[in-house]
This record gives C-alpha cells, structure tokens and sequence, in this order.
C-alpha cells in the first residue's frame, strides 16, 4: 500500500497533468502525450493497456 506521502504526490502529478492539459495550445496534443506517457508508466509495471481504451 502506497504511503501517504505518495499518494499525495501522485495527486499532485495528477493535478499538474490536468491544468497542462487544460492550459495547452493543443489540448488535443497535449491529451495524447499524458495519455502516452501514462500508458508507459502502466506498462513499466506490467499492466497491459490495450483493454483500456475506448
């Protein structure tokens, strides 16, 4: 179980992705370079993606 002091940075990431995405000339861009890197950061624990998408 992750520790408090983890979580809490994990919303923090989650929060700055978030207004990124927001502030971003090209959201649409921007969208898929979080999603990219998230689903590589997944990936790197052994999670497949590919039922993750829509």
């Amino acid at each position: 179980m992750p520790s408090d002091k983890e979580m809490i940075n994990n919303l923090i990431d989650n929060y700055t992705n978030l207004q990124r995405i927001k502030k971003a000339n090209d959201t649409e861009k921007e969208l898929d370079y979080q999603l990219k890197i998230l689903k590589a950061k997944l990936e790197s624990f052994g999670i497949v993606t590919t039922d993750l998408d829509l």
